[in-house]
């Protein structure tokens, strides 16, 4: 049985209305380039996120860090990565780029610092 799906890239800035008939197989129309193809096929066999959050900080100048995934995480395990996060607390000072956790749930993905957090006087 094959389906069909629309799509539209978000890997580069042409948003490609991409077409995609699936079953056994995977076929592309309407993709401009082969990242379009890549993404989409992707999106249908084991789909990622670039993940963005915030963690708390114990005597900081603020209460809250900016972090992120230095790498995609599999869509299906950004809960309970969020969930984990949610019991991380660092204790300031905090740095740029400073890992917080490596290997995160097993998928590869290390959760990094993306500004400093001076510590509170």
């Amino acid at each position: 049985m094959k389906l069909k799906k629309e799509m539209t890239c978000i890997v580069c800035p042409n948003g490609c209305k991409m077409e995609v008939i699936y079953g056994d197989s995977i076929s592309v129309k309407n993709a401009l380039c082969t990242k379009g193809e890549e993404y989409a096929r992707n999106e249908l066999t084991n789909p990622v996120r670039n993940l963005t959050s915030t963690i708390k900080v114990d005597k900081g100048v603020l209460p809250l860090v900016s972090v992120r995934s230095n790498k995609p995480i599999p869509k299906e395990k950004m809960f309970d990565v969020m969930q984990y996060l949610k019991g991380v607390v660092l204790e300031a000072p905090v740095g740029f780029h400073q890992v917080v956790c490596e290997n995160i749930l097993g998928t590869g993905a290390d959760i990094i610092t993306t500004r400093e957090v001076k510590r509170e006087v």
